[in-house]
């Protein structure tokens, strides 16, 4: 994959994660994108941004939840930019529910958004380019959730467990055809997203994201253009061969006790 031919499909890139990933595509050089979002309002704004960065950019609205759109949204980008031969899946909703008190209806609907969506547009992604006989890399936006979760995060982490086996077993299937597959699996991260999720479901009150940022331990919640940076290198020829990573991307580690728990003290 050379520099100037990486044609990229980013899902839930007219905001946030997503447009950071965007831009840091067009500052790298790499100006040919397809924007996937929701007919939200926001893409309009997005593509005229990412034009006045100098980016080849087109907006496909689409509604992930609908099996069939995203089948078929590769190959809308496809006749927008040409062959796709890198794709970041960001996308995702982060409806509450808990074991106790998730519906059915709530567990499929998330599910369909943050697994399903993202397994069809990989599946097009990777037949496509088994079609045009080159290599391609794919990056999953998943959770620290995975691992566990909180409690009223049970459809979510779910959803997002299951995106990281399934980066996995895609990247076993195809590493003979030299299409890589990798996650990120991120903790809290300040975005518009998460803004609106907190006063949604924990009526945050305006300053939230001063408080929260101040309970962490390098006193900020994680910034999108930090993380745009990682996806960028997984992307990229530059990072070789890399293929079924998932990669945690926090400040906090993941199986540690706190200070004085399980320490002999």
């Amino acid at each position: 994959m050379t520099k100037s031919a990486m044609n990229t499909l980013i899902t839930g890139g007219t905001q946030g994660l997503g447009l950071a990933v965007a831009e840091a595509l067009v500052r790298a050089g790499h100006p040919n994108l397809a924007i996937a979002g929701l007919p939200d309002g926001q893409g309009p704004a997005a593509i005229e941004r990412l034009k006045g960065m100098g980016a080849n950019a087109h907006l496909l609205e689409i509604d992930l939840s609908d099996a069939e759109a995203a089948s078929e949204l590769v190959l809308s980008a496809e006749q927008a930019i040409g062959p796709i031969n890198a794709l970041v899946n960001s996308a995702a909703i982060c409806d509450r529910g808990s074991l106790l008190d998730t519906s059915a209806e709530l567990f499929d609907r998330v599910l369909a958004v943050n697994t399903r969506a993202p397994f069809l547009v990989m599946q097009t992604f990777a037949k496509r380019a088994i079609a045009n006989g080159i290599p391609a890399s794919c990056v999953n936006v998943t959770s620290l959730q995975y691992h566990c979760g909180l409690p009223f995060l049970a459809p979510y982490s779910a959803s997002k467990a299951a995106l990281a086996a399934l980066t996995k077993n895609a990247a076993n299937a195809l590493k003979s055809r030299r299409i890589r597959f990798n996650a990120v699996a991120l903790g809290w991260m300040d975005t518009p997203g998460e803004d609106a999720t907190q006063k949604r479901y924990h009526n945050a009150p305006d300053d939230w994201l001063e408080k929260a940022e101040a309970s962490q331990p390098f006193g900020q919640l994680i910034k999108p253009d930090e993380v745009a940076g990682l996806i960028l290198y997984l992307l990229s020829p530059e990072s070789g061969v890399i293929t079924g990573s998932v990669i945690d991307y926090d400040q906090t580690v993941v199986g540690a006790s706190p200070e004085g728990i399980g320490s002999g003290e």
